[in-house]
């Protein structure tokens, strides 16, 4: 296994839309330069997400400095097309379905997730309603991810339905909602990224967390997390999450670059007072 750096805190960091960028999500200020680029995912041969340049080298610092887990609701195959330019000893994909070990599926995790999928409604009861909530032609695509969740992917965001009743019916099948760009995702409500990143913190020895994300899926994870950062855009920011350990940053792909130099100086130890934009504020 590859050596755990010899540090206290585990930095826990969702990709899209927190670390990682597609060019539609850039959400750069009107009249700002592009800053420097490095890609970071292809897809079918074509650029698909990036972070600046300053962000990618300081995700270099934190791996030296920390122990560095993405945590990410990808699948295990989406996940590995992205490269941060390190290998992290640990990372979470699947949403907690998975807990990586040097890039490898743990086992033992894997067991431990199927026992907890049993107190949700069954995979294909979900696929069914999800392939009728599809119909109308708003959805592009609907998917099964690893055979532990739903995703179905809209042409449009503003093409999304209401979801309200089906959320009601899905919470009292143990399953949850998250809309997250044009994905809405259905997740049972035992697969969490939080389990799996306390499962991390356990095997790494950690005893302090720092928690970066945008999304509801992310939302366990910040709150338990002892410092907890979030973009201002995105699901948590749309329905104005906070919390007491929260500091909020800029929106976009600048947001992703302030959200690693907070992360960098945060396991430091240079930081006494929160940065950025007080939690909450829109």
């Amino acid at each position: 296994m590859t050596p755990v750096p010899a540090a206290r805190w585990l930095v826990a960091c969702d990709l899209d839309q927190t670390l990682i960028f597609s060019r539609r999500s850039f959400r750069l200020p009107p009249g700002a330069a592009e800053p420097e680029l490095v890609l970071v995912e292809r897809l079918n041969g074509e650029p698909a997400a990036f972070m600046t340049a300053a962000a990618f080298a300081r995700i270099a610092e934190l791996a030296r400095q920390a122990v560095l887990v993405p945590v990410t609701t990808r699948t295990l195959g989406q996940y590995r097309r992205v490269d941060l330019g390190v290998t992290p000893p640990f990372a979470v994909a699947a949403n907690g379905g998975h807990v990586l070990v040097d890039g490898e599926p743990d086992p033992g995790w894997a067991a431990a997730v199927a026992t907890r999928l049993r107190d949700a409604a069954p995979l294909a009861e979900v696929l069914g309603l999800a392939e009728r909530l599809a119909t109308g032609g708003w959805c592009r695509l609907t998917r099964v991810a690893d055979d532990l969740f739903v995703y179905l992917v809209a042409h449009e965001r503003d093409g999304i339905p209401d979801l309200t009743v089906v959320t009601a019916e899905l919470a009292a099948a143990g399953w949850t909602v998250s809309v997250q760009g044009r994905k809405v995702y259905f997740v049972p409500a035992t697969l969490t990224k939080q389990a799996a990143l306390a499962e991390v913190a356990r095997r790494a020895g950690t005893d302090r967390t720092v928690a970066a994300g945008d999304s509801l899926l992310d939302a366990p994870m910040l709150a338990a997390a002892g410092i907890a950062l979030r973009p201002a855009h995105g699901e948590l920011h749309d329905r104005a999450w906070a919390a007491p350990n929260l500091r909020v940053t800029a929106a976009g792909i600048l947001g992703g670059e302030e959200i690693v130099g907070q992360l960098a100086t945060i396991v430091t130890g240079t930081m006494s007072q929160p940065a950025g934009h007080p939690a909450g504020r829109g």
